[in-house]
């Protein structure tokens, strides 16, 4: 009776024991999500803006992308909108394409935001997190730089001064 007992025992633990093991294996690695790297093309996606306007990266081939991932609850977010507005306006004539994503929050929230910024620039938002985890986005705001072949340039997290959101623009004018 002893003998079977500490049999079942000793199978109970291995199990446990195997659980445990699985469970730090897993959350070790699901962490090395790869983030899009700078000389990868791109990973094409498409999301409607606050107007109910389709933008596909793809249709952007032949130009500058400035792709922005931002939050309204973020501080560094909030504090570089106006300044990447006032550069939209400099550069969206001259070949460089601004596609601003907010990420999961409510359509009257991020409408309110940009209305209290007076932020004019189409605005998309990224309800169920599939272009940021397709872009390995952990932190915001995070900023990829796409040349006008689709190729990512540059990526930035944190905040940008005017002046960094200007020379990342003239860099990636076609």
């Amino acid at each position: 009776m002893k003998k079977r007992r500490l049999v079942i025992r000793t199978i109970i633990l291995l199990v446990l024991g195997a659980a445990v093991v699985y469970t730090l294996y897993a959350n070790f690695t699901k962490d090395n999500k790869q983030k899009v790297a700078v000389g990868d093309t791109a990973p094409d996606f498409a999301l409607v803006d606050m107007e109910g306007n389709k933008h596909r990266l793809s249709d952007y081939r032949g130009q500058g992308v400035f792709l922005n991932f931002w939050g309204t609850w973020c501080p560094p977010c909030k504090k570089e909108m106006p300044y990447i507005n006032n550069q939209y306006h400099q550069f969206k004539d001259r070949g460089v394409q601004l596609m601003s994503v907010d990420i999961q929050e409510s359509p009257l929230a991020v409408q309110q935001f940009a209305d209290r910024l007076k932020l004019d620039f189409p605005i998309m938002i990224d309800s169920e997190k599939e272009v940021m985890n397709t872009y390995g986005v952990d932190l915001l705001p995070a900023t990829f730089l796409i040349d006008k072949d689709g190729k990512v340039v540059k990526y930035h997290t944190g905040e940008l001064t005017e002046n960094m959101i200007k020379e990342f623009m003239e860099k990636i004018k076609p």
